[in-house]
């Protein structure tokens, strides 16, 4: 089968019409397609915006399923928060990606956050998603907290002296043709350590973690990191419309608590003192969802114990692209 960039709607029958999406080589996932939103070329990736009939508004880059509004929840609380919690105070965050708007989202949640920078490399993706899933940002873009830069996220750090509690990596998955594989390099990992304050906490999204696909980004980029941080905390979650698990790595230095210190009830906790709106304001993480992503199978285990790949300049990492170049 051949996966062309822009989504593939295939027809199953006279009325109804499918997106399908290469998970693996040998894996499919296909969805319900019923109308396009929006389509349309940024400089630097296709974007589509389409209505799924089991997940409603989804944002699709390159025919990759980015977030839909049904379960992005899943992803994006389980991104921001475990960082945020596990930080003493977090009061100066650092997003790059997340054009949604629902990584902000989050992270505005937190009452310690006095300001957040967000760095996005594609105004178009932002535009859109500003005016098409006002369910993903809820607002986000308006609080004056929020510091939205449309720029290249590497150039912005390179430039900065400013330091920050938290930095939250809310990228695509690295690939060949694609703006953001420079920013999963140990070079890039070695930079970023340097603009994190003493306690400063790194969490990138991993790609693909399930049993099957794990290998292509997640423990790449787990090993890399383990290269430049002291502390390397990976965990995955499973996200309905991706078809799959996705990993996340949290990096730290010592003395940051590691990630499985905590308690459930610690979490709950400070999700209730922390974040407006207490535990009814999340619908996916608290102190349970955290022991549990935090309770990483042991082929996982296995696998990254064993797996020596390190990202570099020199020898970049592109995961599986979906589609023949």
């Amino acid at each position: 089968m051949n996966l062309v960039k822009s989504p593939t709607l295939t027809p199953i029958n006279k009325t109804e019409t499918w997106f399908f999406e290469a998970i693996t080589e040998e894996l499919v996932v296909g969805h319900g397609f019923k109308d396009q939103i929006f389509t349309g070329d940024s400089k630097f990736q296709h974007v589509d915006i389409v209505n799924l009939g089991s997940f409603g508004k989804c944002l699709i880059i390159d025919g990759h399923l980015q977030s839909s509004e049904i379960d992005e929840h899943i992803y994006h609380e389980s991104l921001v928060h475990p960082a945020l919690i596990l930080h003493p105070n977090p009061e100066k965050v650092f997003i790059a990606g997340g054009g949604e708007g629902a990584t902000a989202r989050e992270v505005l949640r937190h009452k310690s956050v006095e300001s957040l920078v967000m760095v996005d490399i594609d105004d178009i993706v932002v535009r859109v998603s500003k005016e098409y899933l006002p369910k993903h940002h809820l607002g986000a873009f308006e609080d004056p907290r929020l510091k939205l830069v449309l720029d290249d996220a590497l150039v912005y750090l390179q430039n900065t002296e400013e330091k920050f509690d938290v930095i939250i990596m809310d990228l695509p998955d690295p690939i060949e043709e694609g703006p953001a594989y420079l920013l999963y390099t140990q070079k890039f990992y070695q930079m970023l350590r340097t603009r994190l304050s003493p306690t400063g906490i790194v969490i990138t999204q991993s790609g693909p973690g399930g049993p099957t696909s794990l290998h292509e980004c997640f423990s790449p980029i787990h090993n890399t990191l383990r290269s430049v941080f002291d502390q390397v905390a990976p965990y995955s979650v499973y996200v309905p419309s991706f078809g799959d698990c996705n990993g996340f790595n949290l990096a730290f230095q010592t003395p940051t608590r590691h990630a499985v210190e905590f308690s459930a009830e610690e979490i709950n906790t400070r999700i209730e003192e922390r974040i407006t709106g207490g535990a009814a304001a999340l619908k996916s993480y608290d102190g349970a969802t955290h022991k549990s992503i935090f309770s990483t199978p042991k082929h996982m285990r296995t696998f990254l114990e064993q797996d020596k790949t390190l990202i570099t300049e020199e020898t970049p990492l592109f995961c599986f692209q979906g589609h023949e170049k």
